[in-house]
């Protein structure tokens, strides 16, 4: 907004309402409305989140399969399961292509090839693919041979040029009619030169041309038409040949490889059905099931199908100080030891005369502390579930012993503004109440909502049967999502 050039008492009281306009919608303009509200037209139709289980070594696995955990359709988070199964859900269709990931990475590419049950839930079979290459960008030495320089004499671009025959007169003006007349004398003497025969009728001329004059010289002739041609007929057939091979589609069909049961006397119904050998007319498995059960190696994966590609979201936390790690590791290794029993109690308190005449005695030196209790299986991970956003911290970790007796724990946290570690979510049982209480296995972080914000996927694992959850970490708080299989089998605690 320009203004017109008047005294400064008089412009400053043209801008102050101008100001104070402004600055009265700032307020409502910079405050954020918790949610933002994206454009319907650029939000994927569809967005089916699985994991991929296998063993063997990346990219080439001995087994594989796909579980379906969620299908994103108009903004809904969906059971991928048994959403739109008609037979297999709609997240397992054959020719379907997943992205798979590892921490927000793309890791390489897996197509659907057929899906079946195993104990109840559906997967998928297919053939893990590579990412697709890049195109090489090219080079300073590539550039300089497509650069395209002027006509030259050193030119070493290859000109296509006329052949100039012997019978031509040159283009030039400068050579006499003489030269221009006589034929040009071949470089290769010993060279065949090919030349239309001349007709017979015009040998009485006296032109007779040049290759008459030499008898060795191979002549192109037409081939003369055989014995049973008609005369005039400008087209000639081979002769009958009976040892010639001659190739014909053979009529005889060969015997079908059915075998019929014979008619039982007095059978009057044809409506009756007959069993027969042979082959069956249904499509085939193409890739038979290689993966049963939960093996010592398998390896898990998320995998994402989308209607269109997004740019990669890495998920991992980079720390400004490596020491924060250490810290906020040890304090959640803390908090799960407690969770487990696996800290030893606080010696009872002794009473206050007992203490007072203890302290008369020369004071002792404490005795070291015991080592901290070791971990089975001990996972940590940290993410960045958005752009800008503080760590999470994600602990899992299990006792040794007999698989009754052990104790599993997952902890989520975030630090405050303390430092400190504050725990959003902890998941603790035992293996001999794990049908009742699964145990919660990470898998990684996903964007799940297609809104450039991961969720923590996790694993319910229990005795004889298993669930996936998704849940977000938002303002402090552990929001459970989704959790498949149409019941509440995880009773994960949050605090």
């Amino acid at each position: 907004m320009s203004l017109p050039p008047v005294h400064g008492f008089l412009r400053a009281a043209a801008v102050l309402p101008f100001a104070f306009g402004l600055l009265a919608g700032l307020p409502a303009l910079a405050q954020y409305p918790g949610q933002v509200a994206k454009n319907t037209k650029e939000s994927p139709v569809l967005r089916s989140i699985a994991v991929l289980e296998w063993t063997g070594e990346v990219g080439n696995p001995k087994a594989s399969r796909l579980v379906p955990v969620a299908v994103l359709d108009a903004g809904t988070l969906q059971d991928g399961g048994i959403y739109l199964a008609r037979p297999q859900p709609l997240a397992l269709t054959p020719e379907v292509e997943y992205e798979l990931q590892q921490d927000g990475q793309p890791l390489g590419l897996f197509d659907i090839g057929n899906a079946g049950q195993q104990e109840g839930s559906w997967v998928g079979f297919g053939t893990w693919k590579p990412l697709p290459s890049a195109p090489r960008k090219p080079s300073a030495s590539d550039l300089k041979k497509l650069k395209i320089d002027d006509e030259g004499e050193d030119d070493d671009k290859p000109v296509l040029h006329r052949k100039h025959h012997a019978d031509e007169t040159p283009s030039s003006g400068s050579a006499s009619s003489a030269d221009a007349s006589a034929p040009a004398a071949p470089s290769d003497p010993d060279r065949p030169v090919l030349h239309k025969q001349a007709p017979a009728d015009s040998a009485g001329t006296g032109a007779a041309s040049a290759a008459d004059s030499d008898p060795d010289r191979p002549t192109l002739h037409r081939k003369t038409s055989g014995p049973d041609t008609a005369a005039g007929s400008g087209s000639s057939t081979p002769p009958d040949d009976p040892d010639r091979p001659v190739l014909k589609k053979s009529k005889q069909k060969p015997p079908p490889d059915v075998g019929e049961v014979e008619s039982i006397p007095g059978d009057t119904d044809p409506d009756r059905p007959r069993l027969k050998r042979g082959k069956s007319s249904g499509p085939g498995i193409d890739i038979a099931p290689g993966l049963m059960g939960f093996p010592p190696d398998l390896e898990q994966t998320v995998a994402v199908s989308d209607a269109k590609p997004h740019p990669p979201h890495p998920w991992n936390f980079a720390w400004s100080n490596p020491d924060d790690e250490a810290k906020m590791k040890a304090a959640l290794e803390d908090v799960a030891r407690d969770a487990l029993g696996l800290n030893p109690p606080p010696p009872p308190a002794k009473p206050a005369a007992k203490r007072a005449a203890t302290t008369r005695k020369t004071a002792k030196p404490a005795p070291p502390p015991d080592p901290p209790a070791p971990f089975e299986n001990e996972q940590f991970r940290v993410f960045e579930l958005a752009y800008g956003s503080g760590a999470t911290l994600v602990l899992s970790a299990h006792t040794g012993g007999p698989a009754a007796q052990q104790k599993f724990v997952t902890l989520v946290a975030q630090p405050d503004l303390y430092g400190n570690a504050l725990v959003l979510l902890k998941d603790v049982t035992d293996g001999a109440h794990l049908d009742e209480k699964p145990r919660m296995r990470l898998v990684d972080a996903v964007d799940a909502l297609a809104d450039n914000r991961g969720e923590l996927l996790f694993e319910l694992r229990g005795a004889t049967q298993r669930q996936f959850a998704l849940y977000r970490i938002l303002r402090g708080r552990a929001e459970k999502l989704l959790v498949t299989g149409g019941g509440e089998f995880s009773q994960a605690s949050s605090q």
